[in-house]
This record gives structure tokens, C-alpha cells and sequence, in this order.
């Protein structure tokens, strides 16, 4: 019987621990807390990501390595690589955790991105800020997500570069910094894809996503935009999955405007906004990874009606007004209640877009999440 490692032990590896169940595979997991919610349905190591002592035990006792999150030290995967096979490969989880190199690779593969520029001190910061214009971001290169590593400067004002850098300046010499101009966008997307040890390439429907406070709310698919975006969409999954000789299942972040895509960035695993898929596509994207990484077959990735996934953060609310309805699924993710935590998910599935949106709606009053729903439904009637 294989037994697959995973770094990280949050509802990823969780939802991937479910998923492999049905093949008859093992999980071992390590995470640096012994409560991870993963550790409910797999045997854990307890270590910190970068202690030997740990990864060695970690490794003797499992046939293949991948990961939950993109921000397990690179040089723990590299490690391993001595010991067994790990995928995705180091080189791409390190590419992905710079987000100077990750656009410098976009723009070098003819992906659009938006103007962005290294930032090393506060004079490249005045010199960035002039070169790109307002508004713009300053960002972290690594360790962020979810909006956390961020500052939005939108004017050029010396007291608001002095704000932001004293807000992420410190963070300089520690993880980098990045200015990026903003996009003001009409929609986000994702291409959620995955890659074969083979080569073999498949993508779920493009799906459309609603971020609160840069943690994503909502998701929908298919995306209901124009057959020539998501053509384009998948061509970039396609090249960057390529060009790093990916291994599993990925995310590409897309900016939509004026009909045209703009690269944010790469999520290196199995994603939150490709959580629809575990009822509303023939293979879950758990389950695609874990067939990529073990050279197996890779499963279809054909959509079974329309979907909704709905985040919930923080606590949990009431589950009854989704599993009253025919397509509604609930995922609790066994955590504790915190503020800003993702502690679970549902997804609504239905045959057509007006009955999806119907059952978003119910949903959304039920639950008093009407401003949750709303832009799904609208984007659903358009």
C-alpha cells in the first residue's frame, strides 16, 4: 500500500486525505502543530518544517512527498528530493514563493502581468512609485497570502511612502519587497489545472472568484466569460505547467479587463477556489493530484452542472439551509472558531445557471448571507 506525505496539515491535506481514501492510500503528515485538522484523518509527525530530525522520520516512513500550502520552506522539499520523490518539484515551489521571480518568469513566457518593480530600500521605493505611477501595491515577495504582506499606496505623496514603508520596510532584507501597480479589474478568475508526471494536461472549467478583505468568498463555475478567455486561460496554465516541468494539480490567478487576462500569481497545490470540484466534476482536484503525483491516469475534468463554492471564515453558520437544498454539500474542516480562519466551505450544485442561482438565493436569505451570494447570482443572470 503507498504511503504519501504531505507537508503542511491543514484542510488541504485533509480534503486530500479523503480523497485518497477510495484508491487505497496512506497519509502520513507533518506539521509543525499537533492540533492541524488533518491529523483527524492521518497519522502526524509533529516538527518544525525545517528540523531533520523531523523530515527524516517524516521520509522513512512514506513512498512519495508533496504539500499542502505554498509556504513550506523550499529547502525542506530539496531535502527530501535525497530520500524520495517529491512533486511538485523544489524548483517550482521556490519560484512561486518570490513574487519577483514568479512575474519575471510570467513576462518571460509572453504571460501579461502588471508593471512591477523590486524594491530594496525606501529611495527604490520613491523611484518605483514614480516609474509605475498610482495607485499601486508594495508587497512582500514571500510569506504573503490572503492579502496579509500588503500595502495599497494611492497617492505619491512622501507621507504615504513613508506610511508603507514603515508598515513592510522592516520586511526588506527578510523576504523582499515588490511594488506592483494595481489593476482595477472587472473580475477575477482561476485556472485550476493539473499536470501528469507524463506530461498529460487537463483544466477544470475556468472559475470565477469574489475576494472580502483578500480571502476568497466566494466561487463560481463555469465562469460564465467569453469561450476566447478561458481558451487563453488554459494556453498560460498550460505554458507555466510546462516550463517548470509541473507535477500535480495548480492555480492560476487571473485579473480580467476589457476582455483581457492579466497574470496575478500561482498557487503550487490544490486551491480553495477549485474546492467546486469535488461534487461538481467527475475528478476533484484532490483526487488529480494525487493520481499526477503517483503517475496514475489523471481522471476527468468534465463539469457535472453548475457550482458554487461559498467560504466560510471565522465559525461556522448553520448548516441546515445548504443541505436542505438537492445540491447542497458541507465541508467542516474540524478547526476551532478564530477570526479570519477558514474553518469550512459548501458547495451548491444544480443542472442549470437559473437553478443554481435559485438555490443561491434561498441560501443567502436562510442564512442572512445575502451580500455573500449576491454578485454569484448576478453573475449567474447575466
Amino acid at each position: 500500500m503507498t504511503s504519501i506525505g504531505i507537508l503542511g496539515g491543514g484542510q488541504l491535506a485533509r480534503m486530500m486525505a479523503l480523497a485518497g481514501a477510495p484508491l487505497g492510500l496512506r497519509f502520513l503528515v507533518l506539521d509543525s502543530v499537533a492540533d492541524a485538522c488533518a491529523g483527524q484523518f492521518a497519522p502526524m509527525v509533529v516538527g518544525d518544517y525545517t528540523d531533520e530530525a523531523a523530515l527524516a522520520e517524516f521520509a522513512s516512513r512514506i513512498d512519495i512527498a508533496t504539500f499542502d500550502f505554498e509556504n513550506v520552506p523550499a529547502q525542506s522539499a530539496q531535502w527530501l528530493t535525497d530520500r524520495v520523490p517529491v512533486f511538485p518539484n523544489p524548483r517550482a515551489l521556490a519560484l512561486t514563493q518570490d513574487r519577483l521571480a514568479e512575474k519575471t518568469l510570467f513576462r518571460e513566457l509572453g504571460i501579461p502581468v502588471p508593471e512591477f518593480a523590486d524594491v530594496a530600500d525606501r529611495a527604490a521605493l520613491t523611484a518605483a512609485v514614480k516609474t509605475i505611477g498610482v495607485p499601486c501595491i508594495l508587497k512582500t515577495r514571500r510569506l504573503g497570502y490572503d492579502g496579509k504582506g500588503q500595502f495599497r499606496l494611492r497617492d505619491d505623496r512622501p507621507e504615504t511612502l513613508d506610511a508603507a514603508w514603515a508598515a513592510l520596510g522592516a520586511q526588506a532584507d527578510r523576504t523582499g519587497l515588490i511594488l506592483e501597480a494595481f489593476v482595477p479589474f472587472e473580475a477575477e478568475a482561476s485556472v485550476v489545472a493539473v499536470r501528469g508526471r507524463d506530461g498529460e494536461f487537463r483544466a477544470w472549467p475556468l472559475t470565477r472568484n469574489w475576494h472580502v478583505d483578500g480571502v476568497l468568498s466566494a466561487s463560481l463555475a463555469p465562469a460564465m466569460f467569453p469561450a476566447d478567455i478561458e481558451t487563453l486561460a488554459v494556453a498560460h496554465a498550460r505554458t507555466l505547467a510546462e516550463a517548470l516541468d509541473y507535477v500535480g494539480v495548480f492555480a492560476l490567478e487571473l485579473f480580467v479587463r476589457d476582455g483581457k487576462l492579466m497574470a496575478n500569481e500561482i498557487a503550487p497545490r490544490v486551491h480553495n477556489s477549485g474546492h467546486w470540484t469535488i461534487e461538481g466534476a467527475e475528478t476533484s482536484q484532490f483526487q488529480n493530484h494525487l493520481r499526477a503525483i503517483l503517475g496514475l491516469p489523471l481522471g476527468s475534468t468534465r463539469m457535472v452542472g453548475h457550482a458554487s463554492m461559498l467560504n466560510w471564515i471565522g465559525a461556522l453558520p448553520d448548516a441546515k439551509p445548504v443541505l436542505a437544498e438537492a445540491g447542497g454539500h458541507w465541508h467542516d474542516y474540524g478547526k476551532e472558531s478564530r477570526a479570519g480562519r477558514k474553518v469550512g466551505h459548501a458547495t451548491l450544485r444544480e443542472d442549470s445557471a437559473q437553478a443554481l442561482a435559485d438555490a443561491l438565493q434561498r441560501v443567502g436569505v436562510a442564512m442572512r448571507r445575502e451580500e455573500q451570494v449576491a454578485p454569484v447570482i448576478e453573475a449567474l443572470k447575466r
